[in-house]
């Protein structure tokens, strides 16, 4: 499985369940990276939609702690075991984390690769955090596309793989 988030410079991805950036050129990015895979994510992440609704022409599995949880077009997960259950016979590049912090945290030592937007802004009063990769054992960045920038912000699209 690989997992794709935005990240500030400090590695911050959220406040009050809602993205730090808009960034058209990173929704294609996202589009592109998901249009017909399984995404993971956690039940707040799906909320945050648009219409609370479920990612379409993708496989949305949605992990939550809440054993009551239902939700339409939408796979209900209840544990880390459950999830990976569930994705076992898919190929590992067809699976993605999408969110949020915890549920990346959770599944970032599965991951093979990690599709990161790093935007080139500090947001000290974010809320949730990716794990910084560049601490992490066993990753190694493979690639990193030139500077872009929308608005005031700059960002580049970032691929880290894990040594296996």
């Amino acid at each position: 499985m690989n997992c794709i988030v935005v990240v500030a410079s400090n590695w911050a991805i959220g406040k009050k369940n809602k993205l730090l950036f808009s960034l058209p050129e990173d929704m294609k990015h996202f589009r592109s990276h998901t249009l017909g895979k399984t995404v993971v994510m956690g039940r707040k992440t799906l909320e945050s939609f648009p219409g609370g609704k479920p990612l379409p022409k993708r496989t949305n599995l949605v992990l939550t702690r809440d054993p009551s949880y239902q939700k339409e077009g939408v796979t209900v997960c209840h544990s880390k075991e459950e999830v990976l259950l569930a994705i076992k016979d898919l190929p590992e590049e067809d699976v993605m984390i999408i969110g949020g912090a915890e549920i990346y945290r959770l599944f970032l030592p599965e991951c093979k690769r990690a599709y990161l937007t790093e935007v080139s802004a500090s947001v000290p009063d974010a809320d949730s955090f990716f794990p910084e990769i560049s601490e992490q054992t066993g990753w190694k960045l493979i690639s990193r596309s030139e500077e872009m920038t929308e608005g005031a912000l700059r960002y580049r699209f970032c691929t880290y793989e894990k040594e296996m």
